[in-house]
């Protein structure tokens, strides 16, 4: 399968990956208050509703630009945003492709990042583009990095000094999957 020209709507469990709306303005209003999310993201630390919103359209032009695709990571039963997800192609000539992610407060802990990104893994890696899918963690973001884990990332090593984060360097833990390796189901 190639690449789409446009955000596909993937669904796993409890959870929707889709484009971004501007309903889900209070969902990146509620990101803005995070102490990490936006340091590490381009989640605007304003909290204003015209941020939000300027925000959401900038996922739209993730792929316009080339950037990728940006997903807003949404509750199955209700529609209702929950974080976000994106798969971003700076590096897909080379067969590479990164992933990110981020849940909204007060919807942790509840198994969405795991279902998006085995939705997200699954996706990526039937595209003839994508043989390897990778993602950056810091070290003490358990969640973050047991997710990784249970949908059949491995651990790589430690990158350090390896991204700004607010204004310090952070080390991150890499992780990758590659194309052709059997993603997890639920466990």
């Amino acid at each position: 399968m190639a690449l789409p020209d446009a955000v596909p709507r993937l669904r796993h469990g409890p959870v929707v990956l889709r484009a971004f709306e501007e309903r889900d303005a209070d969902l990146v209003i509620s990101a803005a208050s995070d102490d990490l999310i936006p340091s590490i993201t381009t989640v605007p630390t304003s909290g204003s509703r015209r941020d939000a919103v300027e925000y959401i359209a900038r996922q739209h032009s993730r792929l316009r630009s080339g950037a990728g695709y940006s997903f807003a990571i949404a509750k199955s039963e209700t529609d209702v945003a929950v974080g976000q997800i994106g798969l971003w192609l700076r590096d897909i000539d080379e067969a590479r492709a990164t992933t990110g992610y981020w849940i909204g407060p007060g919807h942790r802990r509840r198994g969405y990042l795991t279902a998006a990104l085995r939705a997200l893994t699954d996706w990526a890696l039937a595209l003839d583009e994508v043989e390897r899918l990778q993602l950056f963690v810091e070290p003490w973001n358990e969640g973050s990095w047991r997710a990784a884990d249970r949908c059949g990332y491995q651990r790589e090593g430690l990158l350090r000094a390896w991204q700004q984060v607010g204004r310090q360097r952070k080390d991150m833990f890499v992780y990758s999957i590659l194309s052709g390796t059997p993603v997890p189901g639920d466990s």
